[in-house]
C-alpha cells in the first residue's frame, strides 16, 4: 500500500465515523476521540466500573477513580501525591486537579523539592468547567463547585462554592 493510498483509507474511516458520530449523538469530535472509546480508557486506567475518560484528558501519578463518573475533555488529573474521585462524579471540560506545586522549587531556584499532598474529591459532585484544584484540597461529597473556579481551601461536604478564590455561595 502507498503513502497516498493509506492517507486515502484513513480519511474515508475518519469520515465515515465522523458522520455516524455526528448522526447518532449530534456532536462533531477530534480524530483522536472518534477512534476512542472512553470507556475502554478508565478501564485502562483502573478506574471503577461505568466511568469515562476523554482521550485529551492526561493523568499523571497514583490516580483513583470511583464508578460512575464522567471526565471530560482536555482535562488534567495529577495523582503525583496521590488523587482520589468518588463515584457519580462530574468532572467537566478544562478542569485541572494537582496534588503538587513547584513554588519552592521555583523560587529557590531549583534547590528545593516540590510540594505534595493528596487531593481528594468525595462522592456525587460536580465540578464545573476550567476549573483548578490546587493540592491538599478535599472536596466533600454532594459539593458543587462553579465554573472557572480556583479551589485553594477545602469545601465541606454539601456545599456549593465559585470563584477566584473559591467562597461559599
Amino acid at each position: 500500500m502507498t503513502l497516498e493510498e493509506f492517507t486515502a483509507l484513513l480519511r474515508n474511516v475518519f469520515t465515515s465515523r465522523r458522520d455516524e458520530v455526528k448522526a447518532k449523538h449530534q456532536r462533531v469530535l477530534p480524530v483522536s476521540e472518534l477512534l476512542t472509546d472512553r470507556w475502554e480508557k478508565a478501564r485502562y486506567l483502573g478506574f471503577g466500573e461505568g466511568t469515562s475518560i476523554y482521550d485529551s484528558s492526561l493523568v499523571f501519578g497514583e490516580v483513583r477513580v470511583g464508578r460512575n463518573t464522567w471526565i471530560g475533555p482536555n482535562t488534567i488529573l495529577d495523582g503525583s501525591g496521590g488523587l482520589s474521585i468518588g463515584d457519580n462524579c462530574s468532572i467537566s471540560a478544562g478542569v485541572q486537579i494537582y496534588t503538587h506545586d513547584s513554588v519552592n522549587w521555583a523560587i529557590s531556584g531549583g534547590t528545593e523539592k516540590y510540594d505534595h499532598a493528596p487531593t481528594r474529591i468525595g462522592n456525587n459532585c460536580y465540578i464545573g468547567p476550567n476549573t483548578v484544584i490546587a493540592k491538599g484540597v478535599t472536596i466533600g461529597d454532594c459539593s458543587v463547585v462553579g465554573a472557572n473556579s480556583f479551589v485553594k481551601d477545602s469545601v465541606p461536604p454539601h456545599s456549593k462554592v465559585a470563584g477566584n478564590p473559591a467562597r461559599s455561595i
